[in-house]
């Protein structure tokens, strides 16, 4: 019976990083629509804002269940996980292709790994390693079939770069210190301390205008979809996996992202080739390995 249980729970990670796969893939081409009309500090500052307002009414209850200790993972969580990372991609994908900006997101697990060995305590296998390994060769392949051919390092790729990294801090930070929260509790507190000052941002600035411009009201739909279904409700999802697998796991997601962007790419007018195949049949090995025990 455990045996059973125990592959029950492992097939319900499987779909539940599969969903969130689909959700974060979409959002890049989400935040491309965005960009048309709005700045990328207001798109960031809206997807924040709009997400902090859809987990307000838990808030009340998180209080009541956090700790004193809990409260400097929470703001790490919020700034390194949710905060910084928005505003990055955003300034990254004014000069970035939606999809390419997908696969970068793909170095994740590599800093999850690396920073679980170092400073978290992390045990993983030869496997897990060998696994992170295969993962992000499927990842540059897919990089260098975006780039004609040639991937190059520019101050914009270096941007998501360290998204990615803050990303892999904050997956550790959860996993170590937050265990003992539930994963609602983690997110509306943690949009607690950066939805407000985000909300100041937006009316404080030309948002109204903009808008009532051609398109505005569109682009505000797109923001908003990527606020509550690619934020609030994808970051709750994701604090259980974590909580459910482990942070390697969990941040294997990152892998899978690739593929729905290049998916989503391909509905926007660009061309799959054998390399996008080739890579993402890398990337599913890969992420079958970081998860054997």
């Amino acid at each position: 019976m455990p045996t059973i249980i125990f592959m029950e729970k492992s097939i319900k990670n499987y779909f539940i990083l599969i969903f969130l796969a689909i959700i974060w893939g979409s959002s890049f081409i989400l935040m491309k629509r965005g960009l048309e009309v709005y700045s990328y500090t207001q798109v960031a500052a809206l997807r924040l804002f709009i997400a902090f307002l859809s987990l307000l009414p838990f808030v009340v209850r998180a209080f009541k269940k956090v700790a004193k200790k809990h409260w400097l993972a929470i703001v790490i969580t919020a700034f390194l996980g949710n905060g910084i990372p928005a505003f990055l991609f955003t300034k990254a994908q004014t000069h970035l292709d939606s999809s390419f900006v997908g696969i970068l997101n793909s170095l994740t697990p590599l800093f999850t790994l690396l920073l679980g060995i170092y400073f978290f305590k992390s045990r993983p296998t030869k496997t897990n390693i060998f696994g992170i390994i295969i993962g992000l060769s499927g990842a540059f392949l897919l990089s260098s079939s975006n780039l004609d051919g040639f991937f190059t390092i520019n101050f914009y790729t270096l941007l998501v770069v360290l998204a990615t990294l803050f990303y892999a801090v904050s997956v550790n930070v959860i996993r170590k210190y937050l265990a003992d929260l539930d994963a609602i509790s983690i997110s509306a507190l943690a949009f607690l301390f950066i939805g407000p000052a985000c909300g100041i941002y937006i009316f404080r600035g030309n948002f109204i205008p903009l808008l009532y411009s051609e398109g505005g009201v569109d682009a505000l739909i797109y923001i908003a979809i990527l606020a509550i279904i690619g934020t609030s409700l994808a970051v709750v999802i994701f604090n259980k996996l974590i909580k459910d697998s482990s942070a390697i796991f969990a941040s294997s997601v990152t892998y899978l992202i690739p593929i729905v962007a290049i998916f989503w790419g391909i509905w926007d007018g660009e061309h799959i080739l054998l390399t996008h195949i080739v890579g993402a049949t890398i990337i599913l090995c890969g992420v079958y390995l970081v998860n054997k025990k």
